[in-house]
């Protein structure tokens, strides 16, 4: 049985996108034994996909934040005795610690910090979807696959319970999930516009409930005071729970963060907003039922790949322009209401 470690230490939206590599990686080898390095904030997501034998922590923020921390926690990762590494993360930290993993055979993409680290390294192609450049690192063949797989979590028999009595208390025929949170200031669509958007669906008669981590609560819980159609549950649910939530939605509504591929690992329709970001990026939702909404008219559109703390012009225009008025436009066009 080969043994296989994956790196992936970005955000929870980036490792649900590699997911579909573990699955065909999964495949390939015969049912070998995969284990992931992931962030503190990623865990639960690899803990739920029946591919993943184990996950290991690299807390880059506190115990493994430095040099020596990290030569430490690659000597671990030797004990293991892995064959194979699997890098889509291209950082330099990533790149120390699948050199002094002293792995045999260590793949990661060639424009990875450290490139010097791995065996053998891939093109990082921007023309291509996250997924798909994930896929490349294991073979062009798997790129076939693409769009059809979708990112594997798996809710267990303790999280279904859960949503079904979350699901038992709304009591609702039809439900809409707004996600209106992002670790970027500049991928929030504007609060005041959500609540618009929020307002819309309640007069149509859709219960929404607010998703998100904890740090979106006190932004969900100023958008509708409406104590019977509208519920928070920032901050309550997992990233398992909230895919499995997903699954009982009409719509999800949220901007270019993790979100959006939750809801395409619920196989679920999504609209997602762009505001300082775009889809050529290559982290879109990709499936069938994904939708996507942004206003393009603007030179200074993106301003980069992952966003800001706030706008380097100071109007925020790519969301600002973007009014409400048009993002209910396409909800009415995907729910027909």
């Amino acid at each position: 049985m080969k043994r296989i470690l994956v790196l992936q230490t970005a955000f929870p939206g980036d490792a649900i996108l590699t997911l579909p590599l573990i699955q065909k990686i999964f495949e390939k080898y015969e049912k070998p034994e995969i284990d992931v390095i992931c962030i503190p904030a990623s865990a639960d997501i690899f803990k739920a996909s029946p591919k993943v034998n184990s996950v290991l922590i690299l807390d880059k923020k506190n115990t493994e934040k430095s040099l020596f921390s990290l030569l430490g926690f690659s000597k671990k990762i030797r004990k293991n005795k892995y064959d194979i590494l699997f890098s889509p993360h291209r950082s330099f930290r990533s790149g120390i610690i699948c050199f002094f993993s002293f792995i045999p055979e260590r793949i990661s993409f060639d424009n990875a910090s450290i490139k010097e680290a791995y065996t053998k390294v891939v093109k990082y192609r921007k023309d291509l979807h996250e997924v798909q450049r994930n896929l490349s690192l294991l073979n062009t063949e798997a790129l076939s696959d693409f769009p059809e797989i979708l990112p594997e979590i798996v809710a267990s028999s303790e999280c279904k319970a859960k949503i079904q009595t979350i699901l038992g208390k709304i009591k609702s025929e039809e439900i809409v999930i707004v996600a209106p949170g992002s670790v970027w200031e500049t991928k929030k669509y504007p609060e005041e516009y959500f609540k618009t958007i929020i307002e819309y669906l309640i007069k149509k008669g859709k219960t929404v409930i607010a998703a998100g981590s904890s740090n979106d609560k006190d932004l969900c819980g100023r958008l509708s005071e409406d104590k019977n159609n509208y519920f928070n549950l920032a901050g309550e649910l997992t990233i398992p729970e909230t895919v499995e939530l997903m699954r009982y939605a009409s719509l999800v509504i949220c901007n270019d963060s993790a979100p959006a591929h939750m809801a395409v690992s619920a196989n679920q329709k999504v609209l997602t907003i762009y505001c300082s970001t775009i889809k050529d990026f290559g982290f879109y939702p990709y499936t069938s039922k994904s939708s996507i909404i942004s206003y393009n008219e603007i030179d200074c559109k993106p301003c980069g790949i992952h966003g800001h703390k706030k706008c380097p012009l100071g109007h925020f225009n790519c969301g600002k322009l973007l009014l409400p008025e048009k993002v209910i436009e396409k909800i009415k066009e995907i729910l027909a209401c």
